[in-house]
């Protein structure tokens, strides 16, 4: 197992209270393998992913274990984590796009960033060239600044700058909600090869659009309000999901082929709860059409078959 998270507790200070976003999270990654995690907006996906990497000022480690190669990683200390970051564990940040220093040539850039790894800038050059070459960018635009570069080149190019120390876990946030549907596709490609080419082990893709995890991921994950719904291999998440939520989520997502006249799109009815102080029981059951008085008890996140884990009383 490359990447096993354990009861991870994060929360967010604000003037009201903490925002339990994540909130006892447990689950594995294995070695070569895609996750992709999906969710609605707000649900905990991009807490998870940077907590993993970097905390956040705002946010506080409550509790929890991580463990990358069977190695803790001090997720709670940022200091500590600079141990980690780039080397063992990396991010494809939200909004990669603006994430490159506009101020810094794209070459001094990377130097800066493998020297603060202790490493030497001109050996890994050859390596960078390869790989600029294979992302289909010339090495000319290591003298460029940002601005100088498309959206999907600057994408590519934070693809490369993230993954040059070849970390094993890449986590990559969000990282075609920007772009057309044609750069989309040459980006989930080039994670696919990432990973095959050995760059990195294994990988986290967070995104809402679960049609791009069709096409890249092993597995999905499907989180709800701060916790886990669903995980299993991703044919089956698509073709026989077994929670309510995941079932709503697959269900709402439109069809190729299919017109509106034919078929209209179902949303899902209500909204999450509101994770100041979220419902006892499953967080889903105001919404769901199968909820019972069991649901006041919180389901345990469990295996239904093998490499298929549910939370929920209907499907454990």
């Amino acid at each position: 197992m490359s990447l096993q998270v354990t009861n991870l507790r994060v929360y967010y200070r604000t003037l009201a209270g903490d925002v339990r976003a994540l909130d006892g999270v447990t689950f594995g990654v294995a070695d070569g393998e895609i996750m992709g995690l999906a969710g609605e907006s707000g649900c905990g996906k991009s807490t998870l992913g940077n907590s993993l990497v970097r905390f956040d000022p705002r946010m506080r480690y409550i509790e929890g274990r991580v463990e990358l190669e069977g190695l803790e990683l001090p997720i709670w200390d940022n200091a500590a984590m600079n141990d980690f970051r780039f080397k063992e564990v990396s991010i494809v940040p939200q909004y990669a796009m603006s994430a490159l220093n506009p101020t810094r040539k794209i070459g001094r850039m990377t130097a800066e960033l493998v020297a603060a790894r202790g490493i030497p800038p001109e050996t890994i050059v050859p390596e960078l060239e390869r790989r600029l070459d294979l992302v289909g960018l010339s090495r000319d635009v290591l003298d460029r600044y940002p601005i100088e570069l498309s959206g999907g080149m600057k994408q590519r190019m934070v693809m490369v700058l993230s993954t040059i120390l070849n970390p094993s876990l890449l986590i990559a946030d969000e990282i075609t909600s920007a772009l057309d549907v044609s750069t989309q596709k040459a980006v989930a490609e080039m994670l696919v090869s990432f990973r095959d080419h050995g760059f990195v082990k294994s990988m986290i893709v967070i995104t809402h659009d679960v049609s791009i995890l069709y096409q890249i991921a092993d597995t999905i994950t499907v989180m709800y309000a701060g916790k886990l719904a669903e995980k299993a291999p991703t044919e089956s998440i698509i073709s026989a999901p077994r929670h309510p939520y995941t079932r709503l989520l697959i269900s709402s997502l439109p069809e190729v082929g299919v017109r509106y006249a034919e078929r209209r799109l179902a949303g899902i009815a209500g909204s999450p709860p509101l994770l100041l102080d979220p419902p006892a029981g499953c967080r889903f059951r105001d919404r769901c059409p199968v909820a019972s008085e069991q649901c006041l008890q919180e389901p345990p996140f469990v295996e239904i078959e093998a490499g298929h884990f549910a939370a929920c009383w209907k499907v454990a």
